[in-house]
């Protein structure tokens, strides 16, 4: 067969639909007894933190996605996760749900409780799944996100309770003193659980906290998992610890702990516990694949090394798709999370027919001057969920020829600098580069004007940025100046320097293309 996916939660899911549409050979192998068994388990104390919005004040269903962070893309609207729930953080069992209804309502061909144990590769890929079959394949493609525990090397970290199996009732808890290692979103979902019953509450972990509403990056510290920084701050008993986890020694007590702080005068301190739980996060599980077909890692071994293509960089054939797409963007943009991977999937697709089917990828054609070019861009970046979601990863590619240009929608940025030659145009949804150094809610720090295009280079919140390349090399970049809701229709703000910008370089790449 031409693809073999591993995995049939979001992402492998996402993927099969675009195999199927596009007519391939392809079979989806699932561990679990249905679709989106990750979910069944995961989050712990199941509420998502994927935002939900129903109403938006607009009927459009491309710029609607933009605030819904769940749905997989298809052509069906009964298969969008809005009707599924009002909630606007939903409960991890209508992800279940919806999950199991979109690979039963779209007949995708998954094979159900068929887990892979072992993924080699010899001319072909040969994958063996439990049963003892055998199936031959030419692409293998793993979805099944970093589904293993990440560890870290901290002597007795294997004597704690892991987020993924400790009790989340928390009445196991009660006037207990509980340590929680790590400073992600699983860390303070669990320290949250526990306010009400535990006498102390320590979090954990070298770096500084950050915060999403500061980084844009929707992995960091989310508002829906931090009232626990009020009972740091209002001094409940409660603390974030600065620093290093160096040992942890059990005794018939509980737990010593000895803790190297970054900022404390204390270089380190023994503190004991009852309880100690690690949220450390996760990496690829690599115990599937044979020495012929084991992918270089990356990331303190968690990810699977990749190139822009999200095939692995010692392994031919063998892509990623889902979270471990995010090796490209780590704790950048969100290629991490359903609603950025559901476009970089996408991206996958188009890749693989591109480069195993020859079909080009999908493509508009307009004149090729600076009036036409700047309606092309203008109506795209008012209303694409793809580059809203996947700022600065995504882009539309525009490739001057002639009288003629060819405007590709969102191709991610690194594959085109990879791919492409000659002159052409890149348009991406960007965040200024120093805007997770400012504190959004301090009235002291200027902000650039809405609709300045004069100092549009220096915006710090999400506008558009358009691109010249040669190949590889940036020519020069046009900011269109940011706007509070969003929208880039004005004619002195928006439209007009956009249009100067590009009719001046397009008469470059007239005046400097090859002669003949």
């Amino acid at each position: 067969m031409d693809y073999l996916v591993i995995g049939a939660g979001p992402a492998g899911l996402q993927l099969g639909y675009f195999l199927q549409r596009a007519g391939h050979d392809y079979v989806i192998l699932e561990a679990g007894p249905a679709a989106g068994t990750f979910f069944g388990t995961f989050p712990r104390h199941r509420t998502l933190i994927s935002i939900n919005k129903r109403y938006t004040g607009f009927d459009d269903p491309e710029f609607n996605l933009r605030m819904d962070w769940n749905s997989l893309l298809s052509d069906r609207e009964d298969l969008l996760f809005t009707g599924y729930t009002p909630r606007y953080f939903p409960a991890a069992d209508d992800m279940v749900r919806y999950l199991r209804d979109y690979a039963e309502r779209l007949n995708l061909n998954v094979k159900y409780s068929t887990r892979v144990v072992e993924v080699a590769k010899d001319t072909d890929f040969e994958v063996t799944d439990e049963h003892g079959k055998v199936y031959t394949a030419k692409n293998v493609i793993v979805a099944t996100g970093p589904a293993a525990p990440y560890i870290p090397d901290i002597p007795g970290i294997e004597t704690v309770d892991q987020y993924g199996t400790v009790s989340v009732d928390p009445d196991d808890f009660t006037g207990r003193r509980v340590l929680i290692i790590g400073k992600g979103n699983s860390a303070f979902e669990t320290a949250d659980n526990l306010v009400e019953t535990a006498a102390v509450i320590h979090v954990a972990g070298p770096g500084s906290l950050k915060l999403a509403w500061r980084t844009h990056f929707v992995g960091h510290l989310r508002a829906v998992n931090n009232n626990f920084l009020d009972t740091y701050q209002l001094k409940s008993q409660n603390a974030i610890l600065d620093g290093n986890i160096l040992n942890i020694a059990k005794d018939g007590e509980g737990y010593l702990v000895s803790v190297s702080f970054s900022r404390a005068d204390e270089v380190v301190k023994d503190i004991r516990y009852d309880r100690v739980i690690a949220c450390t996060g996760f990496r690829l599980d690599d115990s599937i694949f044979a020495a012929s077909a084991r992918p270089d890692r990356v990331i303190s071994d968690r990810f699977p090394a990749q190139t822009s293509e999200w095939e692995s960089t010692n392994v031919p054939g063998l892509y990623f798709a889902g979270t471990l797409q995010q090796v490209r963007d780590f704790k950048k943009s969100t290629s991490g999370f359903i609603h950025g991977f559901r476009y970089t999937v996408r991206a996958l697709s188009r890749i693989l027919d591109h480069k195993n089917h020859d079909i080009e990828w999908p493509h508009t054609t307009h004149r090729s001057d600076a009036p036409a070019l700047t309606d092309a861009i203008i109506a795209r970046v008012n209303r694409s969920s793809a580059l809203w979601q996947q700022f600065q990863m995504l882009g539309d590619v525009i490739v001057p020829d002639g009288r003629e240009a060819k405007y590709y929608e969102e191709m991610p940025v690194d594959y085109a600098r990879d791919t492409l030659s000659g002159d052409y145009f890149t348009i991406t949804l960007e965040y200024g580069p120093e805007h997770d150094k400012v504190d959004p809610f301090d009235i002291t720090v200027r902000r650039v004007g809405q609709n300045d295009p004069g100092r549009a280079h220096e915006a710090a919140y999400l506008h558009p940025v358009v691109r010249h390349y040669r190949g590889a090399d940036v020519l020069a970049e046009h900011h269109i100046a940011e706007n509070l809701e969003n929208d880039w229709t004005g004619e002195e703000a928006h439209r007009r320097p956009l249009n100067d910008f590009l009719a001046e370089r397009l008469l470059q790449t007239i005046l400097t293309a090859p002669a003949g």
